[in-house]
């Protein structure tokens, strides 16, 4: 067991003193990985924070109902009722709004406050909200439905609500599927960079390796140090990844405070959380420990 220790000690010594006598080259390598890295981890960082704020807002679509003026409160009471015996199957919840109440409730909004001073009577009609059952094909039912309900004598107008939604999640789908490919585009980089790194480092360290063999060392005393050598390059282009990632969140969360204030809501971008970042850094780790090993093998054998 210490002999084995003192192995390991001694390649991780190597492996940073290599690092050390190569500053330049070193720290060109590690900031080429830490910036393509900083790409996919942004782009999480805007997953991680537009979940939590899709999964607060109701997938399933609500159709709203604006019925005609001459429509009392009790006839939307009584169509309500209706539709909700009607449609059992395809209706969760129906709800009406009273014009007063919908008025009311826009008087408390500041942009609708001034507007609607001026108006002498209240010009919202009632409405009826309903709220549809989680099925598939929902949105082609949601529209058969909508459409059907057009031709109610005491329905004027029909409007489909959580469309929205949908292309939201759309949206998230489709950063999921670039994420994935900047997670291939990342892989490829440290590939590339660490088995460039290390092939330069075998060359260059030929006749050391050879006096080496002569001696008696082992294929896996020659390659050890190599591997630690790729797994601290990844470790530490890893870690300032995530330095340049929240440094460049700051000034993406400052413009958009000021974009969400204008709708009336915040939205703030964080990194993913602790245990995501530390098995992000042991992947990274991890490839680029296998790349050295594929560079060594091939590079050493003379």
């Amino acid at each position: 067991m210490n002999r084995w220790l003192r192995h390991h000690r001694y390649a991780l010594l190597v492996a940073l003193r290599r690092l050390t006598n190569q500053p330049f080259s070193t720290l060109s390598n590690i900031l080429v990985i830490s910036l393509t890295l900083s790409i996919p981890m942004i782009t999480a960082s805007v997953l991680v924070s537009a979940q939590p704020v899709v999964r607060h807002i109701p997938v399933s679509p609500e159709v709203t109902l604006f019925l005609n003026s001459q429509t009392t409160l009790e006839q939307a009471k009584q169509l309500a009722t209706t539709l909700q015996k009607e449609h059992t199957n395809d209706i969760q919840d129906v709800r009406v709004v009273a014009r007063d109440d919908a008025l009311n409730t826009l008087k408390n909004n500041p942009a609708w406050a001034e507007a609607l001073a001026v108006l002498p009577d209240n010009p919202l009609p009632h409405a009826v909200v309903v709220t549809l059952l989680d099925m598939p094909e929902l949105a082609t039912r949601a529209s058969a439905l909508a459409k059907q309900w057009r031709d109610h004598e005491h329905i004027d107008a029909v409007q489909l609500d959580s469309v929205w939604v949908k292309r939201l999640e759309s949206i998230i789908s489709f950063l999921r599927a670039v994420l994935g490919l900047l997670a291939l585009g990342v892989a490829l980089v440290v590939l590339t960079t660490v088995f460039n790194t290390v092939r330069m480092q075998a060359l260059t360290q030929r006749e050391e390796i050879g006096v080496a063999r002569l001696v008696g060392a082992t294929e896996a005393f020659v390659r050890r140090p190599f591997l630690y050598l790729g797994a601290l390059t990844g470790v530490f282009a890893s870690l300032l990844a995530i330095g340049l990632t929240a440094l460049a969140l700051y000034p993406l969360n400052n413009a958009l405070s000021r974009l969400a204030s204008n709708y009336g809501t915040q939205i703030t971008l964080q990194l993913p959380d602790t245990l995501s970042l530390l098995l992000s850094v042991i992947m990274v780790a991890i490839l680029a420990a296998l790349s050295a090993r594929w560079s060594v093998t091939r590079n050493t054998q003379f």
